[in-house]
């Protein structure tokens, strides 16, 4: 942990912060907190942990990006998870973390879906499974497509990304472009059934307007 306090380069007023998140649910707790990063100003943002808390809003990305730095000050591995979707839908990304060789995920959504997950999985695929029947557009189309091995930021120790003024577009593209795994077959996606209008109406439902 002190080797992560070191590397990741906060401040005295930020690790106490962080030190106090010493377990996925309180991180998840602490990211329902904080605001959804609309990006109203037209400009797509990846920022660091240090901005995010500055900025005090964040969407999916820069929520896992935070959750990963929390995990990783506490003694945890800093992996995150890259949802891949069709190329007319948005991907999503949460942090990944072990309980007894079982994965759960955090996640930041403004949605009733695509959220926490407990640490029930046997598999990181199990897991990324788990969100593909709440993944889908407003016309009910299923779009979820691939997902990522876990991504480990520890390769990103000496840049020091988490106090990073600049987004963090670099760590975004190496997710992205990291080897995925499909989901499904060309014969499972042409078969896919839309989901219920009842589901529908409920992904709208948002906490942050």
């Amino acid at each position: 942990m002190n080797d992560a306090k070191t590397k990741l380069g906060f401040d005295g007023e930020e690790l106490v912060v962080f030190k106090k998140l010493d377990s996925p649910r309180k991180i998840q707790d602490f990211l329902e907190k904080i605001p959804i990063n609309f990006e109203k100003d037209g400009k797509d943002t990846c920022v660091s942990p240090r901005r995010m808390l500055q900025r005090n809003k964040a969407h999916c990305i820069e929520g896992a990006l935070f959750a990963a730095a929390a995990l990783w000050l506490n003694g945890e591995r800093p992996f995150l998870l890259d949802l891949q979707s069709a190329d007319h839908d948005l991907d999503h990304v949460v942090t990944l973390f072990c309980r007894c060789r079982l994965w759960g995920a955090i996640s930041k959504t403004n949605h009733t879906v695509l959220r926490y997950r407990e640490p029930i999985f046997r598999t990181v695929r199990e897991l990324a499974l788990s969100y593909f029947h709440e993944y889908f557009t407003d016309k009910g189309e299923k779009t979820m497509r691939s997902y990522s091995r876990p991504f480990n930021l520890l390769r990103f120790a000496k840049p020091g990304w988490a106090i990073s003024e600049k987004n963090l577009w670099y760590i975004a593209d190496a997710l992205d472009a990291s080897p995925h795994y499909p989901v499904l077959s060309k014969t499972a996606l042409a078969n896919l059934r839309p989901a219920d209008p009842i589901e529908i109406k409920a992904g709208k439902l948002v906490r942050w307007k």
